[in-house]
């Protein structure tokens, strides 16, 4: 008879980060849009406000190099401050663009009447909001409007079930193997207590003889 896991492979939930930008139109209505996000079920990992240089606009936006409107989308997003928000959801990356409609919010308005930008854009360039296009733009934008920040990826679908499974899963496995031997009166501080000093990734500091 095969030892059933104590910790049982977990359900894929593919959760991802994606970063919103609120754009200088719209930033007057941040309250709202703020209220928006929360109300689609969006959580915000981070943000903060910014005045974009024109460099820093320029390497934002360095895919549009050379396009008709990019100057004009240069000079806009550093025409004022603007709001960069780290949002996280199942599917977020998706889901995020799929909410904020076409890009042309005259567009929006038509074909896509509910949508983000119908609602708090006007035009092409002054559409409101943005959202990251792929997985790893969205890694590459989070780093650029948050250096500041650690932004560990968040594991999902198969790379979390291998995390779980070489990283924690022998660590829990061992504390309540223990636990189950000692019988603490609280075995919940005692388990805390046993994580904290058995941590594996805890610093490990090299005495050196001066």
């Amino acid at each position: 008879m095969e030892d059933t896991p104590i910790f049982p492979d977990p359900p894929v939930v593919t959760v991802e980060r994606t970063l919103a930008i609120i754009k200088p139109d719209a930033v007057h209505r941040a309250d709202e849009v703020m209220e928006d996000i929360k109300s689609l079920e969006f959580s915000i990992l981070n943000q903060r406000r910014l005045r974009l240089t024109p460099e820093q606009a320029s390497d934002f936006y360095a895919e549009h190099y050379g396009k008709m409107f990019f100057p004009s989308l240069i000079a806009y997003m550093q025409s004022a401050d603007i709001i960069a928000l780290v949002l996280a959801k199942r599917d977020a990356i998706q889901e995020w663009r799929d909410l904020l409609g076409p890009t042309n919010a005259v567009r929006a308005k038509q074909e896509a009447p509910d949508s983000l930008r119908a609602k708090y854009g006007h035009d092409q360039t002054r559409n409101g909001l943005h959202g990251s296009d792929s997985y790893h733009t969205a890694e590459r934008e989070i780093r650029f409007m948050f250096s500041e920040s650690i932004t560990e990826p968040i594991y999902h679908g198969q790379d979390a079930t291998d995390y779980l499974q070489s990283k924690v899963n022998p660590v829990l496995t061992k504390a309540l193997t223990h636990l189950s031997k000692q019988k603490p009166e609280d075995p919940l501080t005692w388990l805390a207590q046993w994580l904290l000093d058995n941590n594996p990734n805890k610093p490990k500091v090299t005495e050196v003889d001066t």
